[in-house]
């Protein structure tokens, strides 16, 4: 999606007197006086990563374009499937690249580097919660604005819970196999499972099983080394169980049905959970506005009788080194603006529904699921997601294996051998 506003310069007739003054001081070579700088126009690009934003976030750049009217600010989406940064990439490499566009954090931090303009004297910066920037720091210089903060679960239709008779919310994969199986006896289909998008697969869920380890950095560390595996890790093979609950519970077709046909079967009200995350909260206003949803953490056994819910910070927004200086002014002031301005604010909270990782933007118009990352963030109910961790390339392959087992063409056994053979071969390239 490209969004394009154009504010053209109005010009008055000049005196025919005045004309002929300038044709005169032409004629003698007496220099022109430039537009000034003021007046300029200058045009940014933005790659917006998060398909779900698109309608507010544009809606947001016409504010800021009408306080700006010397700045046009185009928008490119992407979004719905994994993000391989694929057209970035060639875009960069041609010296084209956007003004502004979004950065993972961690390794993808060190890899882009040369291509991100140091933002650490921005004003943001010491307003933003510390643990958020470490991903986008090298050698203590910050090379990217903290987007929001995420967390995600079992999104949960609490109506269809009441006229299923559930009383209480699952806490371990037992209970939520009874919630599962009220659902299924009240004629409502208990999952929404879109599995046609890898992401989900190799991204979300597979996450689940490392945020879930006794130390998750230690565990990584030992897979790196080749002291743990994923054959034989406990939390991956709980994490299968809780898959193939969702499969036997869910949609009849569950790798056909991609991100947009998921979230219309859930926020229709044939399907009384999702596992998706706070971002989904514009989509569900947007379809069905007011409906009263919660944030379930994600049980994969019986053992963890209080779930946390995993939370992390899933992008940067980063300002293009290889622009034009003008251009690296106007898009920092851009940036300002969304978290610094009370009309920025407002569209984070009130229209993006955003959590946001500055603590002095209130999230309490940010809708129901943010409400509940708060709540769970207050009670010490969360964990940091390691994703942004993972080596490169595997969870593509993760989320493409975890397909082939869902259509039974491999065994389980064969799925954690095929997860444990991917992260080998990821770590030596």
């Amino acid at each position: 999606m490209v969004k394009r506003v154009t504010a053209g310069v109005k010009r008055k007739l000049l005196p025919i007197s005045l004309i002929g003054l300038l044709l005169s001081a032409c004629q003698s070579n007496s220099p022109i006086e430039e537009k000034p700088k003021e007046e300029q126009k200058i045009t940014l690009e933005i790659r917006n990563p998060k398909i779900e934003i698109a309608s507010p976030f544009e809606r947001m750049v016409d504010a800021y374009e009408q306080k700006h009217p010397n700045i046009e600010i185009k928008v490119h989406t992407v979004g719905g499937a994994i993000d391989d940064f694929s057209d970035l990439k060639a875009q960069m490499a041609a010296g084209k690249g956007p003004d502004i566009f979004t950065n993972l954090g961690f390794e993808n931090t060190r890899k882009w580097k040369n291509l991100l303009e140091d933002l650490s004297d921005q004003p943001w910066v010491d307003e933003a919660y510390q643990e958020t920037l470490e991903p986008i720091k090298i050698n203590d210089k910050i090379y990217g604005m903290p987007m929001n903060l995420e967390g995600y679960g079992f999104v949960y239709n609490k109506d269809l819970f009441d006229q299923a008779g559930i009383n209480s919310l699952p806490s371990t994969l037992s209970e939520l196999k009874a919630a599962a199986e009220k659902l299924q006896r009240a004629g409502i289909t208990p999952f929404a499972t879109g599995y046609y998008e890898k992401w989900k697969l190799g991204d979300h869920l597979m996450n689940i099983a490392l945020v879930r380890q006794d130390n998750p950095t230690a565990f990584m560390k030992r897979l790196n080394s080749g002291k743990s595996s994923i054959e034989n890790n406990p939390a991956f093979r709980d994490l299968l169980q809780l898959l193939d609950l969702t499969v036997k519970y869910g949609g009849d077709e569950p790798l056909a049905t991609d991100y947009i046909m998921e979230i219309h079967t859930f926020a229709s009200g044939e399907a009384a959970m999702i596992l998706q995350g706070n971002w989904i909260q514009p989509m569900i206003d947007e379809r069905s506005p007011g409906m009263d949803i919660g944030l379930l953490p994600i049980p994969i056994n019986n053992h963890n009788q209080k779930n946390p819910l995993v939370v992390n910070t899933p992008s940067y927004w980063v300002v293009n080194k290889q622009t034009t200086p003008s251009k690296k002014r106007e898009a920092k002031k851009f940036l300002n603006w969304m978290v610094n301005s009370k009309q920025g604010q407002r569209f984070m909270t009130e229209e993006l529904k955003f959590v946001p990782a500055f603590e002095y933007i209130k999230a309490d118009k940010s809708g129901p699921l943010a409400n509940d990352i708060i709540k769970k963030y207050k009670e010490g109910r969360t964990i940091s997601s390691n994703i942004i961790k993972f080596p490169a390339g595997v969870r593509e392959e993760f989320g493409h294996a975890t397909q082939r087992y869902i259509e039974h063409e491999i065994t389980r056994e064969q799925l954690l051998r095929n997860y444990q053979k991917t992260w080998e071969q990821a770590k030596k390239n």
